[in-house]
């Protein structure tokens, strides 16, 4: 797999034509859909050996990792580029691709080339609003549209079942945004012919109908053993000036659906940074309101899981998870069980849903993600050797459950 040439036209039925993850909500890296329960993400040789050795107490919390997948920039004659992926017999027994007519699975870009037939390379176009719209109506069934209330403004990006673009400006700015520049990169950087590593790691929302993510930034410090001193002043600067310092995390992305409206909302890092203590306990209000109630009853499943995790993380003597992320996943589509009206002078009250161990934990999930500067002993990208757990970690997920128990009790 490794070293391996990009695959001749004859050869191009075993591609995977990549096509952006439509839910990435935070970061700067550009991650890719390989199929409906995978997504990819360049290779960065720390965070594989973060996967490759991780403590099995922690892989509850981490995505499954899927393995390693040759990835190369192609260029059409228009000059529109994409990524194809070149899955190896061991790829393909992790992350199986159905080729099945109609499979959601089958990705987007398969679709498209498989039906212009062979020899019509203008097949392989640039991601268009409609196509990203199709994308995404595979991903959450039903008319949906995002509205972002992010500093990144593009073109209209999802229509409705009509066809229309009835907002202009809605779209999901920031994960077309990472894919934009990361394609603008590799095409600066590298020929058509360079070979480049990705990660297969699990798709942690392809569960959810509707889902709403929080990306949280964890930890008091986010540089890396390797940063240069500007980058390390850069990162530290950033912590003094967000909750990063105050709390130990700050919000780095969200979406959540809006009930009322049929959109998503949207906020990314930019906002995140700019949050007071207090904002911060708002936005978090905000990602558990669905326009008609505070989703009360998804409040004791997160803050068990969050719990759990850090029972885990107390446990990890010498890992430092620096830069990684935490998400925070539900399903925005509700059991009827559980509505609520919602009282226009409490918009944030506590309703009277109940909450039961069994029923809710499988619609809401805590993961961590990225862990390209992640350092732990033993680690073959190892710098320095830390004694003891992450306690900037904890302080963040500690202050995360404080919050969290203060919505639940209307305080």
């Amino acid at each position: 797999m490794v070293g391996q040439s990009p695959l001749e036209p004859g050869e191009s039925r075993t591609a995977v034509l990549l096509e952006p993850f439509v839910h990435q909500v935070g970061g700067h890296m550009s991650m890719m859909k390989y199929d409906e329960h995978t997504v990819c993400k360049p290779l960065v040789s720390q965070e594989l050996s973060f996967y490759e050795s991780q403590p099995s107490a922690m892989r509850q919390f981490t995505p499954q990792y899927k393995g390693v997948v040759s990835v190369h920039l192609k260029k059409d004659s228009l000059g529109n580029l994409t990524l194809m992926a070149s899955p190896s017999l061991q790829t393909e027994s992790c992350a199986r691709l159905s080729n099945a007519v109609g499979d959601s699975s089958v990705t987007l870009w398969h679709k498209c080339k498989w039906a212009a037939g062979a020899g019509s390379e203008h097949a392989l176009v640039k991601w268009s609003h409609t196509q990203l719209a199709k994308s995404f109506k595979e991903s959450c069934p039903g008319k949906l549209l995002l509205r972002p209330d992010l500093q990144y403004r593009t073109d209209p990006l999802l229509e409705d079942a009509n066809g229309n673009q009835p907002e202009r400006n809605s779209s999901n700015p920031w994960g077309l945004h990472c894919h934009r520049q990361h394609l603008n990169r590799m095409s600066s950087k590298h020929n058509e012919n360079k070979l480049h590593q990705f990660l297969l790691l699990e798709n942690v929302v392809s569960k959810y109908n509707y889902p709403c993510i929080l990306d949280l930034k964890m930890g008091t410090r986010q540089h890396g053993d390797d940063a240069s001193e500007e980058k390390k002043a850069r990162h530290i600067k950033k912590c003094e000036q967000s909750t990063s310092a105050s709390l130990g995390v700050r919000i780095c992305g969200m979406q959540v659906y809006q009930a009322d409206t049929g959109h998503f909302l949207c906020k990314d890092k930019y906002y995140g940074r700019k949050l007071s203590p207090e904002g911060f306990k708002q936005t978090l209000r905000q990602f558990l309101c669905n326009g008609n109630h505070l989703r009360t009853d998804l409040l004791e499943p997160i803050i068990l899981r969050l719990k759990a995790l850090l029972s885990v993380i107390r446990k990890q003597s010498s890992y430092r998870f620096y830069s990684s992320s935490l998400l925070i996943i539900y399903d925005g589509q509700e059991h009827k069980e559980n509505a609520a009206p919602l009282d226009n002078h409490l918009p944030f009250q506590k309703t009277n849903c109940t909450s039961s161990h069994g029923a809710h934990h499988s619609r809401v999930d805590v993961r961590m993600i990225d862990f390209a500067h992640t350092t732990f002993k033993g680690s073959k990208c190892n710098h320095t050797t830390y004694d003891g757990p992450d306690h900037g970690y904890i302080f963040g997920l500690e202050n995360l459950i404080k919050i969290l128990q203060n919505i639940s009790e209307g305080k």
